[in-house]
């Protein structure tokens, strides 16, 4: 089993929302960097980022602590949030990212075959079937035929499901 210790970023702090109410979080520690560094001591081999304020906005956001935790750490780092286009992916990836995690934008990009680096991982996000493809907070029905081309079963569970996408 591999375990990915998660830091959620709001105002470049580590937080955790309750139910996902960006009014309700609370945070956890001040500095993403030491907090990357934690898990890095206490043996963790990766790291999970979500750029939260990214995720509201649809841009990133965190930047400068993603850019942090990337420098405090060597283990390979994944991250979402705010990330809606190729330009962003390739953009993250080229400052070390080792995978980028594509929410809202994942159906569009993928329906439309937008070139993206193999290390891009699509996820898409629900509450109850069928899945909802524009966001963690808007839910929007997707039909069948999009889950059937994104490999997903027409009945998609109701838990995040990840797909990967690699250029043919």
């Amino acid at each position: 089993m591999i375990l990915f210790p998660a830091i959620d970023l709001k105002n470049g702090q580590c937080v955790r929302l309750e139910q996902g109410d960006m009014a309700r979080a609370t945070v956890f520690n001040l500095d993403p960097a030491a907090q990357a560094k934690s898990f890095a001591a206490q043996g963790f081999e990766y790291l999970h980022v979500v750029d939260l304020d990214g995720a509201f906005a649809g841009k990133p956001v965190n930047a400068l602590a993603v850019e942090a935790m990337l420098k405090a750490v060597k283990m390979p780092v994944q991250l979402g949030g705010g990330i809606r286009d190729p330009k962003t992916v390739e953009a993250w990836l080229a400052k070390g990212v080792t995978r980028v995690i594509i929410g809202t934008a994942a159906v569009p990009m993928i329906t439309r075959e937008m070139p993206l680096s193999s290390q891009a991982s699509t996820v898409l996000r629900s509450r109850m079937p069928p899945p909802s493809c524009t966001g963690m907070v808007t839910a929007l029905s997707m039909p069948s035929t999009a889950c059937a081309f994104t490999g997903l079963p027409a009945k998609a569970p109701s838990r995040s499901t990840m797909c990967r996408y690699s250029n043919p």
